[in-house]
């Protein structure tokens, strides 16, 4: 696996090695061994890291992300860029199936592929106090964190504050799990316990099994939820600064039944139910 510097140094070969083509699109004559090890090697968080890049694959994702991020270089079918001719990324590769099978990272390859630039988003933790946001304590599966991007831009909810040892939201297996949803929600990689002990009289949820019925308690339209980790749930450095302890109940109350919800389906039920309480007001 190349190193973060062979990489740059991988990519700046084929920044000076380029062929211009007409329409201001450019394309390399072939995909190059040395750009499929680059593009491969983006499935290390230290080179996604050392690069400020990350990958996208597939023709809904990449569609989606086309616009909202600066698109380093593109490699696309020719069937892909047969219609997507008025393409704003000036570094294109027209590539076989073939080709496009031995750079891409998914089991099957679907006709584009992307590599981004990682925008700089700056924090502003006072989005909290005048809407419904976000927060994600050590959630460590990447398709969990990619869908509850998802979820979060289903539902409106454009900020998401992750404790740093969250999985990395452009691990591709993140990216992917998104689809799309990372154009619309911004990630903050923040200290939980900072960031919520910043909080000033601003409600600040999370789920416990202990934790009363949500459906029985008041619930605001701004503020923070606490979603935790896969198998330990909420900190307890985190859960001492909550605020608003809430429950998923089960149904039927007295019926046996699994210990947990998967961290991706709670959100989805929580965030549902704020919603639909903020609808009715």
């Amino acid at each position: 696996m190349p190193m973060a510097g062979e990489n740059s140094l991988n990519y700046q070969k084929y920044r000076n090695n380029r062929v211009f083509l007409p329409r201001k699109i450019r394309r390399l004559m072939a995909l190059s061994k040395n750009r499929i090890k680059y593009i491969r090697s983006l499935e290390l968080k230290k080179n996604r890291k050392a690069e400020r890049v990350f990958l996208a694959e597939g023709p809904k994702l990449v569609g989606d992300l086309l616009g909202h991020f600066r698109c380093r270089f593109l490699v696309a079918t020719a069937e892909w860029l047969s219609a997507h001719r008025q393409l704003a990324v000036e570094d294109v590769t027209e590539v076989s199936e073939e080709e496009l099978s031995r750079a891409s990272l998914l089991k099957t390859p679907q006709q584009v592929l992307a590599v981004f630039e990682q925008p700089n988003e700056a924090m502003d933790a006072s989005v909290i106090s005048r809407s419904l946001c976000l927060a994600l304590d050590d959630v460590q599966d990447p398709g969990n964190l990619g869908t509850i991007v998802r979820l979060a831009d289903w539902f409106g909810i454009e900020h998401i504050f992750c404790s740093p040892n969250t999985v990395d939201i452009y691990n591709p297996k993140s990216v992917q799990a998104t689809m799309g949803g990372i154009a619309r929600v911004k990630l903050h990689y923040t200290s939980l316990p900072d960031l919520i002990g910043s909080l000033k009289e601003i409600p600040v949820y999370g789920t416990f099994l202990d934790g009363e019925n949500m459906y029985t308690q008041p619930l605001s339209a701004h503020g923070l939820i606490v979603m935790g980790n896969e198998g330990n749930g909420i900190g307890r450095e985190v859960e001492r600064l909550i605020n608003r302890k809430l429950y998923i109940p089960n149904y039927p109350a007295a019926r046996e039944t699994s210990e947990s919800l998967n961290v991706a389906i709670a959100t989805a039920i929580v965030c549902a139910e704020f919603r639909r309480r903020a609808a009715s007001l």
